[in-house]
């Protein structure tokens, strides 16, 4: 699969993800956040928890800061706000009726 390189769409894919979402919700309460203390809130080992802090990081989500051996992360209000600006967007456009006799099947949620 190729690379994607719009932004916007790196920052949506990255926060898709359940185990990134639980480290956004996580900052999101916190203003800063050891890395030590995600495994608990995502039941993940240390390795994959890395892994999800290098994909929210390359993505925009997250900032880093080294104190001593451990490193302190953030939420970036500017990626907060362009998340804010995606979503809202969405009901912008008035949403149009399919065509009569032509309509789509509606999508039941997964049990």
């Amino acid at each position: 699969m190729k690379r994607q390189t719009d932004p916007d769409v790196r920052l949506l894919q990255a926060a898709a993800d359940p185990t990134r979402l639980a480290i956004l919700r996580q900052l999101s309460d916190s203003r800063e956040v050891c890395a030590c203390d995600f495994m608990a809130c995502c039941e993940v080992s240390q390795p994959t928890v890395s892994h999800h802090l290098k994909v929210l990081r390359e993505a925009g989500w997250i900032a880093a800061e080294r104190r001593g051996a451990w490193i302190w992360y953030s939420l970036r209000p500017e990626a907060v706000a362009r998340f804010r600006e995606l979503a809202g967007g969405l009901g912008v456009m008035p949403i149009t009726p399919a065509p009569a006799g032509r309509r789509l099947p509606v999508v039941q949620p997964l049990a």
